[in-house]
């Protein structure tokens, strides 16, 4: 494979869009390796590692050829890599099933409750790109997929469930759902043109970031909570995992900030770079929390 088409397929993938839920499943896993008489498992952390990138490769690359079409109309999207022809359909529906059996594969390897719930994992994350046909809620199934990711991990290193993982998986959720509703308050127009479904498109672009902005508030409260559990369930989190908390939750609202004064053009500055950035240091916070000696 030549390293033009890696850099096609890197980019029909939006890989560096990985960091977005990564952090929160290297959370959960950290969470499990801590909880009761569990202890690092090197080999159980590269398969939540594959895992996740193998997961989320299958749903970006399924989302781009299920959307092709529509994708083409879209001035903003023509670009993308199957309508500009650089990847080919028979080479994308290939790279899914490449990328899905290699999820169900880790899975497996994992253990037990993992193989058998990966199914359920992939229809979610596929059934996402079929939801902006029928329904406004797209956003929040979107989220459902990346808030598995802590509570997959978890489940990876303990094979069972608990709360505080779900919990941040319920974060993961809302805050990814209410990005997501800023991220489509660019395709407005074309979503309404064309029978789309998204919040915006539903309720306008006023209301849409104000919904936005109610369940980033939920989000930041759910955290906090999730924080003060974690804090007085694992005894090795102290300040560090606090500092991460409350930096989270300002990039969360700054977004905000940047839409309200600069506008659509600045949504790539809001969704992407903020976004990436409060899951990256949140993560890398709490983990160092949770380690350290």
């Amino acid at each position: 494979m030549s390293s033009l088409s890696i850099k096609n397929y890197l980019s029909l993938v939006k890989f560096s869009h990985t960091i977005f839920a990564l952090p929160f499943a290297l959370v959960g896993y950290f969470l499990g390796t801590f909880f009761a008489d569990f202890s690092f498992q090197p080999k159980t952390l590269l398969l939540v590692l594959g895992c996740m990138v193998f997961a989320r490769s299958a749903a970006m690359a399924f989302n781009r050829l299920v959307d092709r079409d529509i994708d083409k109309k879209n001035p903003r999207t023509a670009v993308r890599e199957i309508p500009a022809g650089l990847v080919s359909v028979n080479a994308a529906r290939f790279f899914v099933f490449i990328n899905c059996l290699a999820f169900i594969i880790c899975a497996y390897l994992i253990n037990w409750t993992c193989f058998y719930l990966s199914p359920v994992a992939l229809l979610v994350i596929l059934g996402y790109s079929y939801t902006k046909r029928f329904t406004a809620l797209c956003h929040f199934v979107l989220g459902l997929g990346l808030g598995l990711a802590p509570i997959g991990a978890f489940i990876a290193v303990t094979n069972q469930f608990y709360l505080i993982p779900i919990l941040y998986g319920v974060v993961v959720f809302l805050w990814v759902a209410g990005f997501d509703i800023i991220y489509s308050l660019q395709d407005e127009s074309f979503d309404q043109e064309n029978k789309l479904n998204s919040v915006p498109s539903f309720l306008g672009q006023k209301r849409a970031r104000l919904l936005s902005l109610a369940i980033h508030i939920l989000t930041a409260a759910l955290l906090l909570l999730s924080a003060y559990l974690a804090s007085a369930a694992y005894p090795t989190l102290g300040l560090l995992h606090w500092i991460g908390t409350v930096i989270f939750v300002l990039l969360i609202f700054y977004q905000h900030l940047v839409i309200k004064k600069g506008g659509l053009e600045k949504i790539g500055l809001a969704f992407f770079t903020t976004n990436g950035l409060a899951s990256l240091l949140f993560g890398a916070l709490f983990i160092l929390d949770i380690t350290w000696l």
